[in-house]
């Protein structure tokens, strides 16, 4: 395609806003940021920045004389923004003036001069000797533990990874079901410091996400420290050397013991299956499987499949197994709500490629409005309002207004079904459990003439089928658990046992905590990743958690140096306050509604899943550890 049809095609195709910000900023002409030209955002809706197609036209022809001059030669001007300049450009993408307090949080996630907070600073002679005396064990090859591996290698510390499985990956190299994709932007589900200009799509498939966290592995050169295949069996904490003793299992089953300075866990939330507690699951003699552990042997054309379970993974894989069956029945415990995204399978333009690839900085305006506009833009619409009563639907007027926007979407879905309808419309509040992107293909499914949503609870598993509690038995040949994880069981696969012979599960009896969700008392130099109340319901990127998180332990680690402690150990009281307050402010969301059952909360009706402040809380808590939070244990003074 010539570049002049290409450039016509990538304007039709930008998001502009973005584009209008990136411009203003590469030629310096604030004439770019037109009241007129100002976007306003519809929730849910894709791209509508609110002016006429006359409008539309005059930016597009505007836009493409700039470029065509930059393209050309033209001078650009300074690539950092003056801070007014840039406040001024952030409130235009955004649609609206952002609220006070979050500029330096944005420009740092913009990272428009090509540094961030989250690059570690172990630029000091003495810092850097102190470093290579440290040696970290990461447990987890997935896209945290690659983060750690990177921070930590650009920190100079030494670091070993192991992963049980034979490739990195970690959820992206293990689920393969069909349809498997994200459910977050692609231009923002990807490292901070790594966009990629070419993603096939917005929602990228799981071969794609694997390719690139491949890609992450080889450029960086993280193989070299990987031992894959390798599962950590036990950790214990030396007190008399002030070390981590691994005792990690290879692939043929030997056994060996390592040595850590400090532990790093980046296994995450997500990683254990969990069946449902249903009499008769053994029973079954057909092939019966766990979505996270698709059978691909397994040849499902023409054969009578029972999927128990319509969470984020069966919404995936229902619609792509429901043509090659003869018989589909879906049994539903309660209705996901399905937020209406159309472009979730559609492909990202050549065009718009293009201008991620060759216009400054548009890769970074157009993160940023996802950004924005998918995260603390939107926390407000799951916000309990103490005053509300309105019913359990919503638990405030703004969350009544999306399940409004949401239930309309679904209903015209099924119109000319009224017996569907009532089914797949939620009763809880939007946020109260783990939405998903509706594009329609997830009810056109279950609208085939060879598929059934059975709402029935079921009563047990026979070696032929379902029986639900009226007692009708629905044959079946397949059996396909899509069930989800054992999400607040937090590393129950490992011993982990701390300072005086404390074990990590006894301690928490149950009920998981860490402060920060990265470390707990009793366990010095031991951190995770994606611990305890951190995970994101509606707003956001896990990624920018694990950032944030890994720039905190590296934060502690360089602790560690700058001091010569030989360990870092949370105090309880600091950790408990935290704790406290987490719990608090829980409630005060839709998830935390006492209405609302979900894998958010644990066996005790504890939300020990979800962060329930906004991302700006996060970023600012782990900008660096606060000395008075820890407890340093010095080194032994020396014998004479």
């Amino acid at each position: 395609m010539a570049e002049a049809a290409l450039l016509d095609q990538a304007l039709r195709e930008a998001h502009l806003p973005a584009l209008i910000a990136a411009l203003a900023q590469v030629t310096g002409d604030p004439d770019w940021l037109r009241p007129e030209w100002t976007p306003t955002y519809v929730p849910l809706s894709r791209d509508d920045i609110g002016i006429s197609e006359a409008e539309k036209a005059k930016i597009r022809e505007k836009a493409k004389a700039a470029i065509e001059a930059l393209l050309g030669g033209g001078e650009a001007k300074a690539s950092t923004p003056e801070p007014a300049l840039l406040r001024r450009l952030m409130d235009f993408v955004a649609g609206a003036p952002i609220p006070e307090g979050y500029a330096d949080f944005l420009a740092d996630e913009l990272a428009i001069s090509g540094k961030s907070s989250k690059d570690p600073q172990f630029e000091q002679p003495r810092l850097k000797e102190a470093a290579r005396r440290l040696n970290v064990l990461v447990i987890g090859a997935g896209m945290s533990g690659l983060l750690t591996g990177i921070r930590l290698s650009q920190a100079g510390v030494p670091f070993q990874i192991v992963d049980k499985n034979p490739d990195v990956g970690g959820t992206w190299f293990e689920n393969t079901y069909p349809g498997c994709r994200v459910d977050n932007a692609n231009h923002m589900y990807s490292y901070s410091f790594e966009p990629n200009h070419l993603w096939p799509q917005h929602f990228s498939t799981q071969p794609v996400l694997l390719s690139y966290f491949r890609g992450i592995a080889e450029k960086y050169e993280l193989r070299k420290h990987i031992r894959f295949e390798t599962l950590v069996e036990s950790l214990t904490w030396d007190e008399g050397r002030a070390v981590w003793r691994a005792v990690l299992k290879g692939p043929e089953g030997r056994t060996e013991t390592v040595e850590a300075k400090a532990v790093v866990s980046a296994v995450g939330q997500l990683n254990r299956p969990r069946y449902p507690d249903i009499e008769g699951l053994d029973t079954f003699e057909g092939p019966a499987f766990h979505s996270a552990e698709w059978r691909h042997d397994v040849d499902l054309t023409g054969k009578r499949v029972a999927v128990i379970g319509t969470g984020a993974s069966a919404y995936q894989f229902v619609p792509e197994i429901a043509p090659k069956v003869a018989q589909l029945k879906v049994f539903q415990r309660t209705p996901p709500w399905g937020l209406p995204v159309p472009h979730y399978h559609e492909d990202v333009g050549e065009g718009m490629k293009w201008l991620l690839e060759h216009v400054p900085f548009y890769d970074k305006w157009y993160r940023f409005y996802l950004f924005w506009t998918t995260t603390e833009g939107f926390l407000p619409m799951v916000k309990s309002d103490p005053s509300w009563n309105g019913g359990p639907g919503a638990v405030g007027p703004e969350n009544a207004m999306l399940r409004e926007m949401a239930a309309q979407a679904i209903a015209a879905q099924v119109a000319d079904r009224p017996d569907l309808a009532e089914k797949v419309i939620p009763q809880y509040p939007v946020g109260g459990k783990r939405a998903v992107l509706d594009n329609g293909v997830w009810l056109a499914a279950l609208k085939r003439p060879n598929v059934e949503l059975i709402t029935d609870r079921i009563e047990k598993v026979t070696p032929h089928g379902v029986v639900t509690a009226e007692g009708t038995e629905h044959p079946a040949d397949v059996l396909i658990y899509g069930t989800g994880f054992q999400a607040s069981n937090f590393l129950s696969f490992m011993k982990v046992t701390g300072r005086g012979g404390l074990e990590l599960h006894e301690a928490w009896g149950g009920d998981a905590r860490a402060y920060l969700g990265v470390t707990t008392p009793g366990f010095p130099n031991f951190f995770m990743i994606y611990g305890p109340n951190t995970n994101i319901v509606v707003n956001g990127s896990i990624i920018f958690f694990s950032e944030c998180a890994v720039r905190y332990i590296v934060g502690c680690l360089r602790l560690l140096a700058e001091t010569g402690a030989r360990a870092i150990e949370v105090r309880k009281d600091v950790h408990d306050a935290f704790n406290a307050r987490v719990d608090e402010a829980n409630q005060g969301w839709a998830w935390g509604s006492p209405h609302v059952s979900s894998w958010y909360k644990n066996k005790f009706g504890r939300v020990s899943q979800n962060w329930p402040f906004g991302l700006i809380d996060y970023w600012r808590a782990t900008l660096a550890p606060n000395p008075e939070d820890y407890t340093l244990e010095r080194q032994p003074e020396a014998v004479a």
